[in-house]
């Protein structure tokens, strides 16, 4: 489990994240890094979307751990 919501990117283990889970799921990108918590550049093409974290790299929409 990553440290931060790739959603919203508060700490994963304060609140609720069911319905940041369920949009990551179905339509949404990662927003911040799981592992850091910092906001990502974010690039959404018509085949995926692929994220950058100043710290930790790049991910993929066919990465196997998004958050």
């Amino acid at each position: 489990m990553s440290a931060f919501c790739a959603r919203c990117g508060l700490p994963a283990a304060e609140g609720d994240h069911a319905r940041c889970a369920a949009l990551l799921a179905s339509i949404d990108p990662p927003r911040f890094c799981g592992d850091c918590g910092r906001r990502m550049v974010v690039q959404v093409t018509p085949a995926g979307w692929v994220a950058n974290c100043s710290r930790h790299g790049e991910r993929t929409s066919t990465s196997p751990s998004v958050g």
